[in-house]
């Protein structure tokens, strides 16, 4: 199943700051690279937290609100433990961890936290405008031919604004949950309808061969 990953769509040179890094110093490279937020690394370039602009904002409203006047770092105001994720996972993953969380950037790190990279918001969606129609080949090759190896016209395969459509029969009932999660899989689909039958139903003990049936 091809389907990218996040180390396909990053970007490889991240603006990062220290934990001694100084506020003013962090609001300049926010400005200059016009980015909303970036992530703080220690010694050895790992990630110990994330900066973003509201972490900024919050901490000049508390020393416009009498807070102590001292020296701030961005160790101060980072937010911690970081979100990140690592180069092999999928960006539909990615997306996700980023929906939750609702952040806009995610620090890409190594099997050792080390920053190798930053995917954004923008970074990700790209893989998501895709054609219907390269979507809907990708399903029937990939999924429907190559996973489940039927005929490609054994299941229908329609696609709308990136959400597919699985009609037809396969012969397992196993065949289905299969034929779903690939589907899922494929880059630019944000949703799978599931109107699949099957022939058998191997799921269970006395499966009866030919019983028709649908999940």
């Amino acid at each position: 199943m091809t389907s990218q990953t996040v180390g396909e769509v990053m970007t490889p040179e991240v603006v990062h700051a220290h934990r001694a890094t100084p506020f003013k110093e962090v609001v300049r490279l926010l400005d200059h690279h016009h980015i909303s937020g970036l992530p703080v690394v220690d010694r050895d370039d790992k990630v110990i937290g994330v900066v973003s602009g509201t972490d900024l904002v919050r901490e000049q409203a508390a020393r416009d609100g009498g807070g102590p006047d001292r020296p701030v770092t961005a160790g101060d105001v980072m937010s911690t433990p970081a979100v990140t994720v690592h180069p092999e996972q999928g960006v539909p993953d990615a997306a996700r961890l980023m929906e939750r969380h609702g952040i806009e950037r995610l620090p890409v790190v190594d099997e050792e936290d080390r920053l190798v990279g930053i995917a954004t918001r923008r970074d990700l969606l790209r893989v998501f405008l895709r054609a219907d129609d390269d979507i809907r080949r990708q399903v029937t090759d990939e999924v429907v031919a190559g996973e489940l190896g039927l005929p490609r016209e054994a299941v229908g395969v329609s696609v709308r604004d990136g959400v597919v459509r699985l009609d037809g029969r396969v012969r397992l009932r196993s065949d289905v949950p299969l034929a779903v999660r690939s589907a899922w899989r494929v880059d630019g689909v944000i949703g799978v309808i599931n109107d699949l039958a099957f022939q058998v139903d191997d799921c269970e003990p006395h499966a009866v061969p030919g019983a028709p049936g649908r999940q």
